[in-house]
């Protein structure tokens, strides 16, 4: 059954395939077909464009009939469904009136299909119940759980803006404090559901929303685990939770310990993302991306975006440190030093850990010079911690010349 072009433009509208200016627009170029006597001038002028597929058209065809693409909503009793807001592999968002307090919201439908599987019925459950347990102004907040006419839903907070993500598909790179405003914001979300014994392990620009007043909401906690959940984390072990361009090392090794510091990660790379227009890592496959992950050396982002401060460079490396134990300890830390950018200041605690590892481990000759860490006090930097740091350092330069003209030598 073809749908007439009212239908057509709000389906394609809800389902995100195209915004409504996208479609006026073909709407407008359809009418000259019209004229010439081309039937479903709409369809075929979507399909040319490339906003949607014709087997696509004839899925939306199947759903429009009875309004079925809202009928899993419409079965939550005391909310009316105004229009969907997005779908996800797991799960259809829809924009809904709270009759009780007349408000809007969002609600989050696991489709029926997804239903009958209990892994993503128990998944989409615990994602309710993190986030109820989680109340912060930087944290899209719940509103209710549960069952009806068989379909699972989740009410949700709705927001009125943007995401990270919309930003950067526009070519939107961020300018360097706008972007630190938003890793603060993140890493506040961050550091409160830490606190409360939760890691995110999905921290993305997807995930990161900006409302229409510049305020930053972390979204979707339906990768979120307590940490205290040994049986969670056991079942789990082995594979790789989370989104390929912004997953830490360690979650994809399927370690069974993961902590806050794997959202420091993640976080990390969306800043990357965000003060460079580049991912950090890229690939032809998911699992190529993961491997450059554990494998391969970052370029650094003031590499990429020469206008970057120093600052900003250093606190993304650490924060994507290979090595959990080499980042931020805490997005409490983290925060300490992106407020001191904000100000203009040098991040001292990435700063400490950047000359750490780099006193640390020293190339020689092509190999890596294991030597006992250097601390280096602030209060010494005009004294004797920095002239026995610059005695080290001379001292290997020359080793490395020896071994250099010696490997000449011998040639």
């Amino acid at each position: 059954m073809a749908l007439d072009d009212s239908t057509l433009v709000r389906v394609v509208v809800d389902s995100k395939l195209a915004t409504a200016d996208e479609v006026a627009a073909c709407a407008e170029e359809a009418k000259l077909l019209q004229k010439n006597g081309e039937s479903n001038a709409l369809a075929k002028t979507l399909i040319e464009k490339g906003y949607v597929t014709p087997s696509q058209i004839n899925r939306l065809s199947e759903d429009s009939r009875g309004d079925s693409i809202y009928r899993p909503a419409q079965q939550i009793p005391g909310f009316q469904i105004l229009g969907r807001l997005g779908q996800g592999a797991m799960a259809t968002v829809y924009k809904a009136k709270q009759l009780s307090l007349d408000r809007i919201v969002a609600v989050k439908v696991l489709p029926r299909r997804m239903s009958e599987n209990e892994e993503f019925v128990s998944r989409f459950r615990k994602e309710g119940r993190a986030a109820a347990k989680l109340s912060h102004i930087n944290i899209v907040q719940a509103i209710d759980v549960g069952e009806a006419g068989g379909y699972h839903y989740f009410v949700m907070e709705y927001i009125d803006g943007r995401t990270v993500w919309d930003d950067l598909r526009k070519n939107h790179a961020y300018e360097e404090q706008e972007a630190i405003q938003v890793v603060i914001q993140t890493a506040s979300a961050l550091e409160h559901a830490h606190g409360r014994g939760f890691v995110h392990r999905d921290v993305k620009p997807k995930n990161i929303m900006i409302t229409n007043q510049n305020v930053v909401k972390l979204a979707d906690m339906g990768l979120a685990r307590e940490m205290s959940d040994k049986e969670a984390a056991l079942a789990e072990a082995g594979r790789a939770y989370g989104t390929p361009y912004y997953i830490s090392p360690e979650q994809i090794r399927g370690e069974v310990n993961i902590d806050t510091r794997a959202d420091i990660y993640s976080l990390g790379a969306t800043f990357y993302h965000m003060v460079t227009g580049k991912v950090p890592f890229e690939g032809n496959t998911p699992s190529s991306v993961m491997h450059k992950h554990l494998k391969e050396v970052l370029v650094p982002a003031d590499h990429l975006n020469t206008s970057l401060s120093a600052g900003v460079g250093e606190m993304i490396e650490v924060m994507m440190a290979k090595k959990p134990e080499d980042r931020y300890a805490s997005a409490k830390d983290l925060i300490i030093d992106l407020e001191a950018a904000l100000r203009g200041e040098p991040p001292l605690i990435a700063r400490n850990k950047y000359d750490h590892d780099v006193l640390h481990e020293l190339a020689v000759g092509g190999e890596t010079l294991s030597m006992p860490a250097l601390y280096i006090d602030d209060s010494e930097k005009n004294g004797a911690g920095l002239g026995w740091a610059v005695v080290v350092l001379a001292f290997v330069s020359f080793v490395s010349i020896l071994i250099n003209l010696a490997q000449w030598l011998g040639q």
